[in-house]
């Protein structure tokens, strides 16, 4: 018994398969055990901004764009933030969100630029649009940055800063 557990082990070393404890190959993990890709890396940013427009006209709502990314800590805390609580309440109510993905800073960093987005100072960075496409206001002082360590009230305030003047 204990030769075939260690050819089993052996030929699992050499073909790259997992090994569970009792020697058997292990199942590979499942896709429902990936993480959530919050930020497409397929997605057309400019498509997609103006499916946003266009649902934020019927909805009568601005678009808030947040450029991130899906390694970023910072960027998948504001997402549940949110998507939870009052945080996600007020954003349902008032924006119609979209989430394009800057990649390594290596993708859709042009969109920024012209939404007049700063990525300099860090990601998750922000912009609230009227429903027509003006810029209202945007982040550029990395003020969403530390996401993962800002209350629910204080990412509030920053959203609510962008999105007063009308």
């Amino acid at each position: 018994m204990k030769n075939i557990a260690t050819a089993v082990l052996l030929v699992s070393l050499f073909s790259g398969l997992p090994v569970q404890a009792q020697g058997q190959p292990a199942a590979p993990a499942s896709a429902a055990s990936a993480p959530k890709q919050i930020y497409s890396e397929t997605a057309d940013a400019r498509a997609e901004l103006n499916q946003a427009l266009a649902r934020a006209q019927a909805q009568q709502k601005n678009v808030l764009v947040v450029f991130g990314a899906n390694w970023c800590g910072d960027c998948v805390a504001l997402d549940k933030k949110m998507s939870a609580g009052s945080l996600a309440e007020h954003v349902g109510k008032r924006l119609v969100v979209l989430k394009v993905n800057v990649g390594r800073f290596d993708r859709n960093t042009d969109l920024a630029a012209q939404i007049g987005v700063s990525l300099k100072k860090g990601i998750p960075a922000v912009a609230v649009l009227k429903r027509d496409g003006e810029v209202l206001r945007a982040t550029s002082g990395g003020e969403l940055a530390d996401a993962r360590n800002m209350g629910d009230e204080a990412v509030l305030a920053v959203l609510e800063g962008l999105h007063a003047r009308q």
